[in-house]
């Protein structure tokens, strides 16, 4: 269980001295997307902080499955300020529960759910996040977050270096792979429908591609499948020439700068979030692990699959300027976090 590892409790400690020092206290948080890599590490965070700080506040995992969150969360299910909800955001949301702050990572994040799910892709994102947004309003919540993607910048037109939050590159649309970023493209522009409309205070992160331990086994995502990988002690199998160019996060940075967004974040602005010294090649991630692993990189080719859910793009580094603005920095340097992510995997698997 990862609330019992050391190196994982380590960071968590560490992003919640960073909540603790908002002043958040006794508010409700509405998590939706409770089970994944984000959701899951900012409840801890939230839990943890309730422990340590005694913040008092409340915290609601949302998720498709109440059994999968039990299992995520057995820890936490006798504490009065845990609760667990199962819902399925494409309905409406049910009107008894209350909150102060929501946060809308409910989302497939991983190529092959891209592939094999196209239309639940698509239809969470935009109608998901319409009835989130409705029920936001109805409740008058102090502030949701919406949670974008790096994606939503499409290829990069070789006119610029990074990515500013007014940059828009080219998505061929008319394909089965736009339907992710076409989403969240759709979703940023509900969320500035209902803050012209209603005055809500929206905020939407754009998050480069991120890793940590909180990543399920069934992501089919590169990054993903290297580092297990390399948790496994095996080679690390390329199947690309590896010369794409990305901004990765570890997943407690992007935690971190979640909670800047709730304290600090400007009502309908969108920020770039990417990690320290992230910027670096598909290649250069698979040698990281490998070398860390002692074992090799090794091509491949991509089953039919996973080709139809890969991402295009080949350049996409994130200029996060505008949130440092807000007095953020990342803490967790790229290769000290993977070289975690591996050893708390490990214990997780293996132990």
């Amino acid at each position: 269980m990862l609330q019992s590892n050391r190196l994982y409790m380590d960071d968590i400690s560490t992003i919640s001295k960073d909540l603790a020092s908002l002043n958040v206290k006794n508010k409700r948080f509405l998590i939706l997307g409770a089970s994944g890599l984000i959701g899951r590490f900012f409840i801890d965070v939230l839990m943890h902080a309730n422990k340590i700080y005694g913040l008092e506040n409340t915290v609601i995992g949302v998720g498709r499955s109440r059994d999968k969150l039990l299992k995520i969360f057995p820890s936490y299910i006798e504490d009065a300020y845990f609760n667990i909800v199962e819902i399925d955001i494409n309905k409406k949301i049910p009107n008894d529960l209350e909150c102060d702050y929501i946060l809308q990572a409910a989302s497939n994040t991983h190529p092959k759910a891209y592939a094999t799910d196209p239309i639940g892709t698509i239809t969470t994102n935009i109608i998901g996040t319409q009835n989130i947004l409705e029920f936001a309003r109805e409740k008058k919540v102090e502030k949701a977050i919406f949670f974008s993607s790096v994606e939503i910048y499409g290829e990069n037109r070789h006119d610029v270096k990074y990515f500013d939050e007014s940059y828009m590159g080219y998505i061929d649309c008319n394909t089965l792979r736009a339907g992710y970023s076409e989403a969240k493209r759709t979703s940023e522009a509900l969320c500035q429908a209902y803050i012209s409309k209603y005055d809500l205070d929206i905020v939407i992160a754009r998050i480069s591609r991120v890793f940590g331990p909180t990543v399920s086994k069934d992501d089919s995502k590169a990054s993903t499948q290297f580092i297990f990988n390399g948790v496994n002690k095996q080679n690390v199998i390329l199947k690309s020439k590896g010369d794409q160019l990305f901004s990765y996060s570890y997943v407690g940075d992007v935690v971190s700068a979640l909670l800047a967004l709730i304290s600090k974040g400007v009502k309908g602005e969108a920020y770039n979030i990417k990690g320290l010294n992230s910027d670096v090649t598909l290649k250069q991630f698979a040698e990281s692990i490998a070398n860390y692993s002692k074992t090799k990189v090794v091509f491949d080719l991509p089953d039919e699959i996973e080709k139809k859910g890969f991402s295009t793009a080949t350049l996409a580094l994130l200029d996060d300027t505008k949130i440092k603005n807000l007095g953020w920095t990342p803490k967790f340097e790229f290769e000290e976090s993977l070289e975690k992510t591996i050893e708390i995997l490990k214990e997780e698997l293996f132990s």
